[in-house]
């Protein structure tokens, strides 16, 4: 048989057609880009001019006010040319967008987005491998599965508030059947929000002990912009330490200003400092504890009043401490009136923060590590059969199967992470066990089995058995695991069903024709 007769065979065989259709079907989900323009928005923060004019987070940002924004670098360098109230123009994948430029509190410029890099490819990198926030939370009692499923949702409504484009909140088990919280953050190291994702947050407005409004039910909006909230004043105080003071509006349901009638109707009043007051003061409480007690002016006395102004302190050894911690205190608040609490008490059972910097090693050194052992086995098995035509097939394959899973990831929009990549190395290692037992039995099978279909109907039958030896090894892992030991699950019997159904039939087939 003629090297172009082998060819043929090979390639109009079914198999090898279908391993081919794949191969193909992958690159395009995976869709690789060699030379990228443009940002991509990370996050729109709340409330900010970006958001409020349609910008969202995904979008690519092309130029910045005519200049070409092409790192984040080139962002940096455009946003510093920029001033308070100047109008800032951005040409992005959605369309041209302009708004007015804002400062914060602290007179930076701030357009209420952040930015990162154009993504060289459809694979979505999880927080193992572009930085993060791990976050394994358990409840302080047992819950059923809608008062779990219920934490999740609020949970997530807290997170989008923060604006961030990678969220993943979900319920997971353990072995044992504990069931946790799992939340994972890409992008982030913010340890403020994990300190939000515990907190309980119940937020109660009262006056003479009476209930006036709950946050998350009476609230229906909270202002996070500077025209209606924001630090209003910062001082030094007797002690040498600072003090700071925020205040924003939030308007309520018609029933809490009702009861804010009912109760403040038949108050009586107080002068303080020269002004007069209501005798009661509406005091502010978070889970339990209270917060600030403000005081109410007389002419709010038996008024169905719809909005209020919700003060409190922030304090520090300096003025610039003082001021973010009443920021921090501020967006606290907000998120909790914003999103209401939680049916229980969470604790940490785990917190992991990943680095960028060392996520991107982590992934280098193990797609490194990936090709060195497919290469490696490549080597041993040429030193083993001595033939060329095995060890190249052997090595197509196994790229065959990584490229697979990493197309079917990209399809899924699955977030790649360590354990994933540790799943992709362990089912490349199976694929090429079961290669060898295909090409021992097509080369040196018992003497009875004649036929090259019954010697390979025999590797089959072995890889079948090691097949299902895995997954039922996996299955455990994959339901009742929580991180990282599912997504090793998921990879692992995703990368062997992939070699044994699809990349080892055309190995298979190839090695029938060519040793033939």
């Amino acid at each position: 048989m003629t090297a172009l007769e082998k060819a043929k065979e090979i390639f109009m065989s079914w198999r090898v057609l279908l391993l081919i259709a794949v191969i193909i079907l992958s690159i395009i989900a995976i869709s690789p880009q060699f030379e990228t323009k443009g940002v991509v928005i990370t996050s729109v923060a709340t409330n900010s001019s970006a958001e409020i004019n349609g910008l969202t987070a995904n979008t690519i940002l092309y130029d910045l006010n005519g200049e070409q924004i092409n790192s984040v670098h080139d962002y940096s360098a455009a946003v510093d040319n920029i001033k308070a109230k100047d109008i800032v123009k951005f040409g992005t994948s959605s369309g041209g967008f302009s708004f007015i430029a804002e400062s914060n509190i602290l007179g930076e410029i701030d357009l209420g987005i952040t930015i990162d890099k154009v993504p060289e490819s459809n694979l979505k990198l999880g927080l193992d491998l572009v930085g993060g926030v791990r976050v394994l939370l358990q409840p302080d009692e047992e819950l059923t599965n809608q008062e779990f499923q219920d934490i999740v949702d609020i949970t997530q409504r807290r997170l989008n508030v923060y604006g961030l484009s990678d969220i993943h909140v979900r319920q997971v088990s353990d072995l044992e059947g504990e069931s946790f919280i799992l939340v994972e953050l890409a992008g982030t190291s913010n340890k403020d929000i994990v300190k939000t994702l515990v907190q309980q947050g119940k937020f109660e407005a009262k006056i003479a002990n009476e209930t006036v409004f709950v946050g998350g039910v009476d609230v229906k909006s909270v202002c996070r912009s500077a025209d209606c909230s924001g630090v209003r004043s910062c001082s030094q105080i007797s002690d040498g330490t600072y003090a700071c003071n925020f205040e924003f509006r939030v308007d309520i349901s018609p029933e809490a200003a009702k009861r804010h009638a009912d109760i403040t109707k038949d108050l009586t009043t107080q002068f303080i400092g020269g002004s007069q007051y209501l005798s009661e003061r509406l005091d502010l409480y978070l889970d339990g504890e209270l917060v600030d007690s403000l005081l109410i002016s007389v002419g709010l006395k038996g008024q169905e009043t719809t909005s209020f102004t919700i003060q409190g302190p922030g304090n520090g050894p300096t003025e610039e401490v003082a001021l973010n911690n009443a920021l921090d205190n501020m967006r606290e608040l907000q998120t909790v009136l914003i999103t209401g609490s939680l049916p229980v008490k969470l604790n940490i059972v785990k917190t992991d923060f990943v680095s960028g910097t060392l996520g991107e090693d982590f992934f280098n050194t193990t797609i490194t590590a990936i090709i060195i052992a497919i290469l490696a086995v490549g080597a041993i098995v040429f030193v083993r059969y001595r033939k060329l035509k095995i060890a190249l097939p052997i090595l197509i394959t196994g790229l065959s199967e990584v490229l697979i899973i990493l197309g079917f990831a990209a399809l899924v929009k699955w977030n790649l992470d360590l354990a994933a990549l540790a799943g992709i190395l362990a089912a490349v290692g199976t694929g090429v066990d079961s290669q060898i037992v295909i090409t021992d039995e097509v080369l040196h099978g018992i003497k009875t089995l004649s036929t090259w279909k019954e010697r390979v109907s025999r590797a089959f039958f072995i890889i079948f058995g090691s097949y299902s030896t895995v997954v039922a090894a996996m299955l455990p892992l994959w339901f009742m695991g929580a991180g990282l030991l599912k997504g090793f699950a998921i990879v692992t019997i995703l990368g062997v069903s992939i070699g044994v159904f699809i990349t080892r039939p055309a190995y298979a087939k190839i090695i029938e024709v060519l040793l033939k």
